[in-house]
């Protein structure tokens, strides 16, 4: 009976012990490093300031939230009976602009962000048709439609941040965006969606503060929430008269903060 020996069981070999030795004790050197480099406080980033200033770039993809008119239901309204779905899609877009941050307290900001936005609106107006050959089957056919808007927008927001833990600290922002088109209503009337021309949004977000040696970074996500009916009656689209009765735009955008 052969002799169980706990080297040839694992085949394990003594230089894959000591390569394994080197790598463990470099990974340790590492880990010890890298704890002694997270321990330099930076002071960047101007908290202490009674008014603090920056800058951002933000990506954000946008939709309409539509509500259909009792027509759209009702059967008996002629006006709509090749209309099958109005189906808002969400759209990329960018913006850019300009950080004021007022010092309420160390865990308190008030933040003023004007900004200007680019947005595009996408919308699918389904509609059925006798063509075999739709774009989405027999029966169906899709147009889409397309309004673009820049904006002007300036928000008013809340930070309440985190205690400070070594260069990182959370925080959350609420408050509200008050927002106004570029573009004059004579020429947003000319669109497939036309929409009125100013809107007041509620913004609600997260984000991280990133304390650097020379500044601050804070990446953050935040959801805007239009709070006013924007649906210009009278004007779109001629097929879709009569079919809306509510139309709100939100976003989701990704800023990055420098401070």
């Amino acid at each position: 009976m052969q002799n169980a020996n706990i080297w040839h069981k694992f085949d394990i070999h003594w230089y894959k012990v000591i390569l394994f030795s080197l790598c463990l004790l470099f990974f340790q050197t590492y880990l010890v490093k890298a704890q002694q480099k997270n321990l330099i406080f930076n002071s960047s980033g101007s908290d202490n300031q009674a008014l603090s200033y920056g800058f951002f770039l933000a990506a954000h993809n946008s939709s309409l939230r539509i509500k259909y008119a009792d027509n759209f239901l009702n059967p008996d309204y002629p006006a709509l009976g090749n209309v099958r779905a109005i189906m808002p899609a969400f759209s990329p877009g960018f913006a850019l602009g300009f950080l004021v941050t007022a010092r309420i307290h160390d865990q308190v900001n008030l933040m003023f962000t004007p900004k200007v936005g680019f947005y595009e609106y996408r919308t699918e107006l389904q509609l059925f048709t006798d063509d075999p050959n739709a774009a989405n089957g027999a029966g169906i056919n899709t147009v889409p439609l397309l309004t673009e808007e820049t904006l002007v927008e300036l928000p008013l927001l809340l930070k309440y941040k985190s205690q400070r833990f070594n260069n990182t600290r959370m925080f959350f922002v609420g408050g509200l965006n008050g927002q106004f088109r570029t573009k004059n209503q004579e020429e947003a009337n000319e669109d497939p969606v036309a929409l009125k021309g100013t809107d007041v949004a509620l913004e609600m977000g997260l984000g991280f503060d990133l304390y650097f040696q020379f500044f601050k970074f804070s990446p953050e996500i935040r959801f805007s929430h239009g709070l006013v009916n924007l649906y210009q009656e009278g004007h779109s689209d001629d097929r879709m008269a009569g079919a809306i009765s509510d139309i709100r735009r939100k976003s989701l955008t990704l800023y990055l903060n420098f401070q």
